[in-house]
């Protein structure tokens, strides 16, 4: 059974609410009872709860955590963002993927979605933790007509889209650790990593990489301080396929309003209201040197505006710097 038609049903059982008729996606759909019976099968057997109601039809009363490109397909109804999608059991990465993609001509705003992936990289070349069943990979390719310089800001678009999905599905208090870095209850539990393929001066096209520690239930004692997942945090399942239809929404929205302007002009409000770093000490760790001030949110071009002890005030580069907490990671 192809996964277009299963995409359909899903579709027509997920916008109804209710029953739907046997006839009605025979119909609808132009196949036959039993090839609706099979599919039906097919899906009881990948977890949907399915009601069957005699002279009433089908109806979907929950659904799997589960990724699949039917489940995905069936949910994700944007603009742009996820217009096209892939989805892979295991990857390499969904960064190296889409690039791949991208090199092949493939179209502005292909969601590149994995379970697993097992060469993940994160900011400055870390590995990120990857495995099965559990989280969220996944990669959307952009063809910008902006230059390079406003790249970085992106990242700040993208993580303020998830956080904004983060907050809608799972209800959690989830903060920005500008630049990129999403923590609940200041522990990380989003890592973004955005890159770009230059040809001569313009950019020929970029992917922004999310990585979504989502029911992931133990970290490495090495990391366990400062990384969490939203099912330790929330004490329950999210649904993962759920939340990579939000993010791709807001995405959608937020990527709209930063084009008007090609800065954060119309997003600094919506992401200084969630950054953890805001009216906090921060100390900057600056090749050049290191020092503390306050930080007092972000400006139009997504710089960090802190404060310094001699009141001086610095707009730091995302690319340049990390920024910290006085006393710890947050």
């Amino acid at each position: 059974m192809t996964s277009s038609r299963k995409t359909e049903v899903l579709q027509l059982l997920r916008n109804s609410g209710d029953y739907v008729s046997g006839q009605q996606i025979c119909e609808t759909l132009g196949i036959s009872r039993t090839a609706v019976w099979k599919i039906m099968n097919q899906l009881k057997e990948e977890g949907y709860e399915i009601e069957a109601g005699q002279n009433k039809g089908y109806r979907l009363n929950g659904t799997p955590d589960v990724l699949s490109l039917a489940e995905l397909q069936s949910r994700v109804k944007t603009r742009m963002a996820g217009k096209e999608l892939l989805y892979f059991d295991v990857i390499d990465s969904t960064n190296l993927e889409a690039k791949r993609r991208a090199e092949e001509g493939a179209p502005e705003g292909l969601l590149i979605v994995a379970d697993k992936q097992v060469a993940g990289r994160g900011r400055r070349g870390r590995s990120w933790e990857s495995p099965a069943g559990a989280n969220i990979f996944m990669t959307l390719l952009l063809r910008p007509s902006y230059s390079a310089d406003c790249v970085s800001m992106v990242t700040l678009v993208m993580a303020l889209s998830v956080a904004q999905a983060i907050e809608e599905v799972s209800k959690l208090p989830v903060r920005i650790k500008w630049p990129n870095d999403i923590v609940v209850n200041k522990k990380k539990v989003v890592g973004i990593l955005t890159e770009l393929t230059m040809e001569a001066d313009y950019v020929q096209y970029m992917v922004s990489g999310v990585g979504i520690n989502v029911n992931q239930t133990s970290f490495p004692e090495e990391i366990s301080a400062t990384a969490s997942s939203l099912y330790l945090e929330k004490g329950q399942k999210v649904n993962r396929a759920l939340l990579v239809q939000k993010s791709m929404e807001h995405f959608d929205e937020n990527y709209e309003i930063f084009c008007r302007t090609d800065d954060m002009t119309g997003l600094i409000g919506a992401y200084n209201t969630l950054l953890v770093n805001k009216e906090v000490a921060v100390r900057v760790l600056d090749p050049r040197g290191e020092y503390e001030g306050i930080a007092h949110g972000i400006n139009e071009k997504g710089e960090l505006i802190v404060e310094k002890e001699d009141g001086s005030v610095e707009n730091v580069y995302a690319g340049e710097v990390s920024v910290r907490g006085i006393y710890g990671y947050v």
